[in-house]
């Protein structure tokens, strides 16, 4: 896959005949209602990483991540920035959220855009097309030892946007389900490996469900979705792409979705979480507690929980994909992935040193592992270091089974997208409104959404 043609001077960092990089006026032609779908303010943090950032020839990085990510992130610079070859790094912490997607197409638009950005994969479709971001030279990370080989196909395509590559993904984080290995043991779920084992059908995970409950005596399988603006939409996708169809949000409308496929998962959604075996009405917290309490089997979450669940004294914590209960594997995803935000006329030694730079830090992503998140880079993933992280090795397979949201610049992680889908949804799960009735309301929402204008188009 060959990148976007050369730049003046510098290979595939920027295409002289793609329209110039959008404005200020650009990104807000259509007013602040339709620009607030994909640029929402918010505030500005910031720190720098090693001692000599902030000089002029510093790298400027910027990324969201916080807490027990930004340390590892900082632990991963510090790495690369070591000896005669390491990296001089301004790093600039934003807050997660709208407001980072705000400050990202801002910069590229105003001319005060960082040599390196990340963003989650599922937002690209969103930034590329505007010309928010630059291609990256595939020749160039070749040369520091990076290329397609290194990553799963279904991750490298939404890396993509016209065939040329816009972001080298970090990570991939899925959607997954941890369990109490004691309790699976016990209601007859592990295979010989000690693993959890296959589902297969939607009969076998409602059985499974039941099996668990009879265990801990109280619920079987545990999800948290009332009030969260993203998690029965992450069930719901992965489901959906289970069955094999599409859902697909071509600009302008109106959206493909197999109508009877919905109706398919959302009954499945209703039909697991009863109200009985499996609690219809928890909150995100609420069902993060009830697992650590043991007060259920089974929860679904995303990977990045695998923290959290390890303070919480779990003896023998668990974790697999997605199980797959219709006709082909597919799990819910996302990507921290690094991008080359627009610049008019960048710096060629400073466009060489940030292809360096993505090229090291995807590098080091075995530090990057021992949060949940699974390695994108797979000599990474397939070292034997990586095997010998539990549970981390135990649902790696989910990277090469990603499904991500449907390619459109308002969907995407912290995107409205997700918080319109998941409305009808909570509302089956909590027995407020039938799976058909449901899904054509899902279906309206999308409509709705694709008759708006991309404000950066």
């Amino acid at each position: 896959m060959n990148s976007a043609p050369p730049a003046r001077g510098l290979p595939g960092a920027w295409d002289p005949d793609r329209p110039p990089g959008i404005g200020r006026r650009g990104l807000l032609r259509y007013g602040t209602a339709s620009a607030a779908a994909l640029l929402a303010a918010g505030p500005l943090t910031g720190c720098a990483s090693p001692a000599r950032a902030g000089e002029a020839s510093a790298l400027k990085v910027w990324d969201l991540f916080q807490g027990g990510d930004g340390m590892l992130m900082d632990e991963m610079i510090a790495a690369v920035s070591r000896g005669a070859e390491g990296f001089d790094v301004d790093r600039t912490i934003l807050d997660w959220g709208p407001s980072y997607y705000t400050k990202l197409a801002m910069s590229a638009a105003g001319g005060r855009a960082s040599d390196v950005a990340v963003l989650h994969l599922s937002r690209l479709a969103g930034y590329a097309p505007g010309g928010l971001l630059d291609p990256l030279d595939l020749d160039l990370l070749a040369e520091f030892g990076v290329g397609e080989k290194d990553f799963a196909p279904a991750v490298w395509k939404r890396a993509q946007h016209r065939d040329t590559v816009y972001a080298i993904p970090l990570d991939v984080h899925p959607f997954i389900v941890f369990y109490d290995k004691d309790a699976a043991d016990e209601a007859g779920l592990l295979d010989p490996s000690g693993h959890l084992a296959p589902m297969g059908s939607p009969e076998a995970f409602l059985d499974a469900g039941k099996k668990l409950a009879e265990v801990t005596g109280k619920s079987g399988v545990l999800f948290g979705h009332v009030t969260d603006t993203a998690q029965s939409w992450r069930q719901f996708a992965a489901l959906y792409a289970q069955t094999g169809a599409s859902f697909t949000l071509p600009d302008g409308g109106p959206p493909k979705i197999d109508i009877d496929a919905a109706v398919k998962v959302v009954t499945f959604m209703k039909q697991l979480f009863d109200g009985r075996t499996n609690p219809n009405n928890l909150d995100y917290n609420g069902a993060m507690a009830a697992f650590m309490d043991g007060r259920g089997g089974m929860i679904m979450a995303g990977e990045w929980e695998l923290p959290t669940f390890r303070k919480s004294g779990i003896e023998h914590l668990g974790a697999a994909p997605f199980p797959q209960v219709f006709e082909r594997p597919a799990v819910y995803a996302d990507s921290h992935s690094f991008v080359l935000p627009h610049q008019d006329h960048p710096d060629l030694a400073r466009r060489r040193e940030a292809h360096r730079y993505i090229a090291e830090i995807v590098k080091q992503s075995l530090t990057w592992a021992s949060a949940g998140h699974i390695p994108a880079y797979l000599p990474v993933q397939a070292g034997p270091e990586y095997a010998k992280l539990d549970p981390q090795s135990s649902y790696a397979a989910a990277g090469e089974i990603a499904v991500l949201d449907p390619p459109n610049w308002f969907a995407g992680a912290g995107g409205n997208f997700q918080n319109r889908m998941c409305q009808p949804l909570q509302s089956a799960l909590l027995g407020n409104t039938s799976a058909e009735k449901a899904v054509r309301q899902m279906v309206r929402e999308a409509d709705t959404l694709l008759r708006r204008p991309n404000p950066v188009a």
